[in-house]
């Protein structure tokens, strides 16, 4: 019990309790402690209540400077003596013991002007650590440390005063590329920051004299053995994260929907995950069913949020990070339940083919899913026939409105958890993919123009008609020549003309689990139809940017990543070779395309090839931190 001429802690001090007032004590401290060049100490005295002081001893003691001038040079032998006592003994090896009851076995009894130099002993040693659990009820206890802490700490110490040989004495191992592994990884964390792209600024670099960037910093990785190739540091260099959205959506809400009669099918490939969208034609109209989770996500709620901050899905060949939650799949991707709940744009068109109308409902569907390989197969049964012979019209209606084309072959490229090889496979081409991207295009302007038909502020996308010289060769330099031609795309709150698609007013709205601009435009919908509030044209912008900017860096995360996994594949393929079609030329240079990888090269052939002449080559001189690849002619 803590009584007057108590000593106590406070504020891990001594201090001396001069007097009791209610339910506050009176303590005198020492506020500045006496110096070497004779300055006496000085001291503070305040009230204090009682959970701000601990007892050291009940006391009496009459002047602080009691406790503050004792000394003893045998104290921590004697810590060690009876650190060595408790330690032998298995019932108080690890047990808590009172700090009186350490006085008493160490010098046979618990004086009060001993106790803060015993308590400071002990809280400074490495035998002892303070009982936080004890202290928190204001009781002085200590706990005997195992010999592993204590050799741990020791060896702590011994590194904390030899410091300068240690790093010194680093410093040439990392100049020489010869680390001593693990012990060294610790001094590696800010060399690993630089290649992360988390700082530009690197000590550890500097004194080995290695420009501090971040390809430097990731080939030095790769030379000291803390990195292999298989660590792919571009989603955090772009400030991404490779973990999905954590935040759960709830459970679509109880709310009256249309049941759409028959069969709509969701078609992708193989490999899809998350499908988001669903097509069926009932003898009347085209309807395009959406994954609906603007149901249960309002906007600007901490979900849509964080779906803004991170623009898209980012998918990589090594995982998939998603927009949403994972768990958001089970109730809004389409075709993975009996019953699947979507936003549905129903079309109707004119005797043209062009959109004449599109109405948009909140549905239930029976979703069936199908892979492109499948669907194409089935692309002349009654189900499918209808959506191909709707495709191929709008196609040509598209193309007749000044719509361009691009189409380049691409590769899907994985990385296997368990043997961590690199697999690039070529993606065939089916008819079933170009009829589902006729039908989202379809829905896109279908949603621009009831959005503009019922003055909602929507995310319109347009894009400028491109430049194309004439003589456009054929073929795929063809293909590479009209792509250089083609303006970027732009996001505003008024519809314009979408020249590359060929139409006069567009948006996406087809995947909204994966793409925030499109969450958004879902938002707006169901707002409207709700009616509730609509954001904004101002506060739309700034969101869209913001997702946009995000949607910028995801891509060029993942680009750069396929490039990575490119090479690492080419090196774990040193006898790889391939072929190459050029698609321009230089001088001496030959501009090359390689399909089997969808990578470009330069290449000085030994004679120049023709435009979309083919050419066998092989890699040579992979580096992997600046993605530098040599091809040769073979």
């Amino acid at each position: 019990m803590i009584q007057k001429n108590s000593a106590v802690l406070y504020k891990n001090q001594c201090a001396v309790v001069t007097d009791i007032d209610g339910d506050k004590y009176v303590i005198q401290y020492c506020s500045a402690p006496a110096t070497a060049s004779g300055k006496k100490a000085q001291y503070g005295s305040q009230k204090v209540r009682d959970k701000d002081i601990v007892l050291l001893h009940s006391g009496p003691v009459s002047q602080i400077d009691t406790l503050l001038s004792f000394s003893d040079d045998l104290i921590f032998k004697q810590i060690a003596e009876i650190y060595e006592l408790l330690l032998s003994d298995e019932s108080t090896a690890s047990a808590s013991i009172g700090l009186r009851d350490i006085a008493e076995l160490m010098r046979g009894s618990f004086k009060a002007e001993e106790s803060f130099a015993l308590y400071k002993a002990l809280s400074s040693c490495m035998e002892f650590v303070c009982d936080d659990t004890a202290l928190k009820s204001g009781v002085l206890a200590f706990i005997p440390r195992s010999e592993e802490e204590i050799t741990a700490l020791k060896q702590k110490a011994d590194e904390k005063e030899h410091a300068g040989e240690i790093r010194d004495a680093f410093i040439q191992r990392l100049k020489q590329k010869k680390l001593n592994l693990p012990d060294d990884a610790k001094f590696m964390v800010e060399v690993e920051a630089v290649a992360l792209g988390k700082t530009d600024k690197s000590k550890v670099m500097a004194d080995a004299g290695i420009a501090q960037t971040p390809e430097k910093a990731h080939k030095l990785l790769l030379d000291t053995g803390i990195w292999t190739i298989m660590r792919n540091p571009y989603p955090l260099r772009y400030g991404l994260t490779m973990v999905s959205a954590t935040e759960g959506l709830e459970a679509p809400p109880e709310e009256e929907r249309l049941k759409i009669e028959g069969t709509a099918y969701a078609i992708d490939n193989a490999w899809s995950a998350d499908p988001d969208d669903a097509v069926a034609w009932d003898g009347t109209y085209l309807w395009v069913h959406i994954a609906d989770p603007a149901a249960a996500v309002m906007p600007d709620s901490s979900i849509d949020k964080t779906a803004r901050e991170r623009g898209t899905t980012l998918y990589l060949p090594e995982g998939t990070s998603r927009m949403l939650a994972e768990t958001a799949l089970a109730d809004y991707a389409l075709g993975l339940n009996e019953i699947s709940r979507a936003l549905s744009f129903r079309i109707q068109f004119d005797e043209n083919g062009a959109v004449d109308d599109c109405a948009v409902f909140k549905t239930v569907v029976d979703v069936k899913r199908l892979t492109y390989e499948k669907a194409t197969e089935l692309k002349d049964t009654q189900d499918l026939k209808p959506l191909f012979d709707i495709a191929k019209r709008n196609f040509e209606r598209r193309t007749k409105a000044g719509a361009k084309s691009i189409n380049l072959p691409e590769v899907h490229i994985t990385v296997d958890p368990e043997t961590k090889q690199v697999h690039i496979e070529p993606e065939v081409h089916y008819d079933a993919a170009d009829m589902v991207c006729e039908m989202m295009l379809l829905a896109g302007e279908g949603a621009a123009r009831y959005a503009f038909k019922n003055h909602i502020p929507f995310p319109y996308v347009s894009q400028e008609p491109p430049e194309i010289p004439n003589g456009l060769p054929s073929g795929l330099a063809g293909e590479f020549r009209m792509l250089r031609c083609m303006h970027k795309r732009s996001v505003g709150i008024t519809p314009a003309p979408h020249a590359a698609i060929g139409v006069a007013m567009y948006s996406q709205v087809t995947s909204p689990l994966r793409r925030y601009s499109d969450l958004v435009a879902h938002e707006q919908l169901r707002a409207y139809m709700d009616g509730r509030p609509l954001i904004d044209k101002d506060a739309m912008l700034e969101r869209i940017s913001e997702g946009d900017a995000a949607s910028v860096a995801a891509k060029k995360a993942s680009r750069y990543s396929e490039t990575h996994w490119k090479l690492v594949y080419l090196l774990q393929h040193p006898e790889w070779t391939g072929e190459a079609v050029c698609i321009d030329k230089r001088e001496k240079q030959a501009q090359m395309y390689i399909p089997s990888l969808n990578m470009q090269t330069y290449i000085v052939p030994r004679k120049m090839p023709e435009l979309n002449e083919n050419m066998t080559v092989k890699a040579a001189d992979i580096d992997i931190p600046t993605q530098n690849v040599n091809f040769i002619q073979v």
